[in-house]
């Protein structure tokens, strides 16, 4: 049986322990509460001060002259019991110096880079070029994402129904996704194009929900891994972050990662820039304590089963390893709900031995003459447009099969927005008739 993140956690003795973890009240889906602490010595970033100083003489050789302020909010580090610290080592060493400031005010002294300090910083520069947001530590990361995990969350029928209130699913659908939304494990989506498996992939993992805190980056052993992507990692209330008490942490929404034809082997490692000298994770570190959804599987520049293999170890253990230029494989936590998504059918693109260890195997089919229908007219609704159902069984009964089509979930709305648009430029009033349904599929379809 496979272990918890928990339980591979403890087992690798790990110097911390989650912090102020805590369960929340009781409510419809339970989760655990992460938080970094506020930071209160150098010791306590667990990090070596060589690093520390190695960032900020790096910034000062940019930048050429910093407040003790800019260089807080450039590199995260904060001030009172580290930043000022760091830079009085940093001017005891005659690497940098006070130009003009207050006296009474040490924020608002400006500090200059040396000659020295410049071709210190230049030596530095040229085994890592990373000048950015100060990293956390790998066995922090460890405890961030086990105490974060998806693992124990508890979806109930009523929350999937709520979370899918905007889409049209059948109850059988609804049966099979709240177990797999349950498992956090790996599951396969299959069935035709057009019927909804990325809106149903996202919309799971909104279901899980909830923030995380994500490290700007993390260090291994003197290597810089860049984790935070705000792409994938979108802040929790862009209108009014939250600033963590460790501004080392970004506090943002469960991540969904998506990606398509355009995988490769090589983007599941990790990503090392020659001109910065620092990594980029790849794409499943940036999924950790969300989803990973991979679409149009087996369609990949790489064979399906390559690239399965790639995720045999990391679906049964939870662990996943990443190789290091130097040719060192870094341990890493592996949550996230990998969800396969494909035209083709599964068993065609994998053997047994693969399909047993992806829980869930879950067919969207093209919706029944009732649910398509309601799935038009609450299109209709929401573009403003009346709603004729004699239209819609025109489209079933006559047009489908003399194109030789089928329904998907997808034809109401991109067939109602061929109907505006024909409609705002003959500037008629939009209603959904048998005649702007043979406009709207002369456009559309490509007859067989």
């Amino acid at each position: 049986m496979a272990e918890s993140l928990r339980d591979i956690l403890a087992q690798r003795q790990a110097a911390s322990q989650p912090r102020q973890a805590q369960p929340e009240p009781p409510g419809p889906v339970a989760r655990r509460i992460f938080k970094p602490p506020k930071i209160g010595s150098v010791e306590a970033m667990g990090l070596s001060s060589g690093l520390l100083h190695e960032l900020v003489l790096k910034a000062l050789y940019v930048r050429g002259i910093c407040t003790p302020a800019d260089l807080t909010d450039w590199l995260k580090i904060p001030y009172y019991a580290v930043m000022d610290n760091i830079l009085r080592d940093l001017s005891g060493q005659e690497l940098c110096y006070i130009t003009s400031g207050q006296n009474m005010n040490p924020m608002t002294y400006q500090y200059t880079i040396t000659s020295q300090g410049q071709s210190r910083a230049q030596e530095f520069a040229a085994r890592s070029s990373y000048v950015g947001p100060a990293p956390v530590s790998l066995n922090d990361y460890w405890t961030s994402v086990a105490a974060q995990s998806l693992e124990g969350v508890q979806v109930h029928e009523s929350d999937l129904r709520r979370a899918f209130a905007s889409l049209i699913v059948d109850d059988d659908l609804f049966d099979q996704l709240g177990p797999a939304a349950n498992s956090a494990r790996a599951m396969f989506l299959f069935g035709q194009p057009g019927n909804g498996k990325t809106a149903i992939a996202e919309t799971l993992v909104r279901l899980l929900g909830g923030e995380i805190f994500v490290p700007h980056a993390i260090e291994v052993n003197g290597e810089i891994v860049r984790v935070y992507d705000p792409v994938h990692h979108p802040l929790a209330d862009p209108a009014n972050p939250e600033s963590p008490d460790d501004p080392r942490w970004v506090y943002a929404k469960r991540p969904v990662v998506a990606v398509g034809g355009e995988l490769t082997l090589a983007m599941l490692d990790l990503i090392y820039n020659e001109n910065s000298k620092y990594y980029e994770a790849p794409f499943q570190l940036k999924a950790n304590n969300g989803a990973f959804f991979i679409d149009d599987f087996g369609r990949q520049q790489v064979s399906p089963r390559d690239l399965l293999n790639r995720w045999i170890v990391p679906l049964e253990k939870r662990v996943d390893f990443l190789t290091l230029r130097t040719g060192q494989k870094m341990e890493v936590p592996f949550d996230t709900l990998v969800i396969f998504s494909t035209n083709l059918d599964p068993k065609e693109l994998v053997d047994e031995a693969f399909l047993r260890r992806i829980r869930y195997k879950i067919e969207i089919k093209s919706p029944s003459p009732a649910t398509f229908k309601e799935i038009f007219r609450r299109v209709c609704t929401s573009k403003g447009v009346q709603f004729n159902e004699d239209a819609v069984d025109y489209l079933l009964n006559e047009r489908y099969p003399a194109l030789k089509v089928e329904p998907r979930a997808v034809h109401p709305r991109d067939l109602v927005e061929q109907m505006l648009d024909y409609c705002h430029y003959r500037e008629l009033e939009p209603v959904l008739s048998r005649e702007m349904i043979d406009i709207a599929c002369s456009n559309y379809f490509v007859a067989l």
